[in-house]
């Protein structure tokens, strides 16, 4: 469990899933990440995540603070085997649309990467986006990433059509302490 002045980072429980089933339903939070998700899809999402908890990976559930209300999913597992990314360690997030705009993003990844260099310990973690996604880039520049010039791709998942193919591929180096 992470806490920051707003949020709470923690494995997810059952409880979790109606609010995280909404959000993947929701055709706004999703437009620029993939397809909607019904309850099925996000229940395999959870479950891929928690097969990365031995590891000390796998996103979490964002409880805030204050009402703890789930208002997203973010953290750090590793990169899946279909892409350029895999087997390093990357970080995503994902937050419910009555939350956007607010912060909660940025200072639960802060938090997130602050785990990742103390606990997992990588030369460096790495985010993948659409290149249409202009603001999850905006937030991994934020972050301090920065763009890898030969980091494009195109997502093997994804059809040859869909606007979400092209991926683009961010990374941090570890800091030096």
């Amino acid at each position: 469990m992470i806490r920051t002045g707003r949020l709470i980072l923690r494995a997810p429980e059952p409880r979790d899933r109606p609010a995280l089933h909404a959000m993947w339903a929701d055709p706004l939070v999703m437009a620029e990440l993939g397809p909607v998700k019904d309850e099925a899809a996000s229940d395999a999402v959870l479950a891929k995540h928690d097969a990365y908890r031995h590891e000390g990976l796998g996103f979490w559930s964002l409880e805030r603070r204050e009402d703890g209300a789930v208002i997203g999913f973010c953290g750090l597992k590793r990169g899946d085997a279909h892409n350029p990314i895999a087997g390093e360690v990357e970080a995503g997030w994902i937050v419910a649309r009555a939350h956007w705009r607010q912060g909660y993003a940025l200072e639960a990844m802060v938090a997130a990467l602050d785990y990742g260099w103390r606990v997992i310990a990588p030369p460096r973690i790495v985010a993948i986006t659409s290149s249409i996604n202009l603001k999850s880039q905006a937030m991994m520049e934020r972050l301090g990433m920065h763009r890898l010039p030969n980091g494009d791709f195109d997502h093997a998942l994804m059809a040859e059509d869909d606007p979400l193919r092209r991926m683009v591929t961010y990374a941090i180096d570890r800091p030096t302490r």
